[in-house]
């Protein structure tokens, strides 16, 4: 299993190698082989990259919308007429399930493009009478992005923050990380497929000295990152240093909320989806599942017996549903958050040890009889490790949900809609579900509040972001002064 690209980096509309940055491998981690091996930017591709966009910038952002919309459009058409090679790709990247990349991955990519293509076009300023004198607005892209990705769903974060940077006139040099570095690289050949012009999308390799270098340069406008809290921090405050814009979507520890009266197989459902799909390694999951106490004895039985089906192996394999860890070093971090739960008196429902399909395997664990204060119930695991914890009341149940510096997500299931509204509107969260969980369409903004982040992707918030507004004010009259 071989995934060599042509070479590192991609710049300025073609293939780039520099052999003298630093060497590293890429591992697939359904069975630790080693698939490619690259070298992180030095200065010289950093340089080639971020001159090159400056360069292609101003004249991409002065043509029409439509024209752009056009390019984005092709770029969508051809991801999904390449579905099943990009599938298998991201499936060698990540470790992840075929039959999910084949769902997840690049198709909510190319739906990205295709939206931000549509909504570009549309895209005006506003006018503003002013008693003879007028004035209006004008929406500006910001000028050249720096894009920096997470390793569990590399494919679709770069399409995520294309899509609004591209559609609206800016550049953008990505760096995604280290772990998963093949998808973004191929993302960038289908934009010169295309028609995109050399310099609007560049891919750079390396690890956080590559970001860091972009989050500081004084030619990047504005710097949008997926990553966790505390790399979060740094890049925000780097970037704050020199005034430029963010967009940080970063970690959460979020609340799945089941009163008695939800439909119990479709919380089950939910709770199971929202911490072992991706192997648990998405920062939106309701990893803290809070079950009022009439149907905990019920939820937990059939959480456990529908966990016992799920079927872990080959991720290459049409029936597998559950993959392994990106790494060891993740792998080792999860089954410590696992010993943890058990010495400090979580009741294991089931998994709670390694997987038997392979080195990087970790069984869908359920802890019940979970308390606020344990390890599990208030650090990122950013594994398949669910915390049960029981409730009475809904307001013991908001102000337990919200009594963490988290607030990515969070869900509610009930049979009673206006209790499911009342609830959201006091959950701490920048992404809410009733009655679902973890579905992200382009139409919806995601994003966080308070330490998960700021900003929001997607949807037309996400061109708030991505552009500023020039006020113009017209004068038709004489010019009154007192002096």
């Amino acid at each position: 299993m071989i995934a060599q690209p042509k070479a590192s980096h991609f710049v300025n509309g073609d293939w780039l190698e520099d052999e003298a940055g630093a060497a590293f491998e890429v591992t697939y981690p359904g069975t630790g082989e080693v698939i490619a091996r690259l070298h992180a930017a030095t200065p010289a591709v950093l340089e080639a990259a971020l001159s090159g966009a400056v360069a292609a910038q101003a004249d991409w952002a002065a043509r029409r919308p439509v024209e752009r919309a056009r390019v984005l459009m092709k770029a969508a058409e051809i991801i999904r007429a390449r579905g099943e090679e990009l599938a298998r790709l991201e499936t060698l990247d990540t470790g992840k399930p075929i039959q999910e990349t084949r769902v997840a991955d690049w198709p909510s990519g190319a739906d990205a493009l295709e939206y931000f293509a549509g909504l570009a076009p549309t895209l005006t300023g506003e006018t503003m009478p002013l008693g003879g004198d007028f004035a209006y607005t004008i929406r500006e892209p910001l000028g050249v992005c720096a894009g920096i990705g997470a390793w569990n769903y590399p494919s679709q974060i770069a399409c995520w923050k294309a899509a609004p940077a591209l559609s609206t006139g800016n550049a953008m040099v990505f760096k995604p990380s280290e772990m998963t570095p093949l998808g973004a690289l191929q993302l960038a050949a289908i934009f010169i497929e295309a028609g995109m012009p050399a310099g609007i999308f560049n891919v750079v390799q390396g690890f956080g000295a590559v970001g860091a270098a972009l989050a500081t340069d004084p030619r990047i406008a504005k710097v949008s990152l997926t990553g966790s809290v505390p790399t979060g921090a740094k890049v925000y405050a780097a970037a704050a240093a020199g005034m430029k814009h963010v967009t940080m979507e970063l970690g959460g520890k979020s609340p799945l909320i089941v009163f008695d009266d939800a439909d119990v197989e479709s919380a089950v459902g939910a709770a199971m989806l929202g911490n072992f799909y991706s192997s648990g390694q998405i920062c939106s999951n309701g990893t803290r599942v809070f079950v009022q106490k009439g149907i905990k004895a019920r939820f937990l039985e059939r959480l456990a017996a529908r966990t016992a089906k799920i079927v872990a192996g080959d991720p290459m394999e049409e029936a597998t549903q559950f993959g392994p860890l990106i790494s060891a070093a993740q792998h080792e971090k999860v089954l410590g958050y696992i010993a943890k739960g058990k010495e400090e008196g979580a009741t294991l429902v089931c998994g709670g040890s390694a997987g038997n399909e392979g080195p990087l395997f970790v069984q869908p664990t359920v802890f019940a009889d979970v308390t606020d204060t344990m390890t599990i119930a208030r650090e990122e695991i950013f594994g398949p490790v669910m915390a049960v914890l029981d409730f009475d009341t809904e307001e013991e149940v908001i102000a337990r949900a919200n009594g963490t510096q988290f607030g990515l997500a969070a869900g509610v299931f009930t049979g009673d809609l206006a209790r499911g509204h009342r609830m959201v509107a006091r959950l701490q969260a920048g992404t809410t579900w009733i009655n679902a969980y973890n579905l992200t369409p382009v139409e919806m903004p995601f994003g966080a509040v308070k330490a998960s982040g700021l900003g929001r992707e997607n949807s037309k918030a996400a061109v708030e972001h991505y552009t500023q507004v020039k006020a113009v004010y017209v004068g038709t009259g004489p010019v009154e002064s007192p002096y």
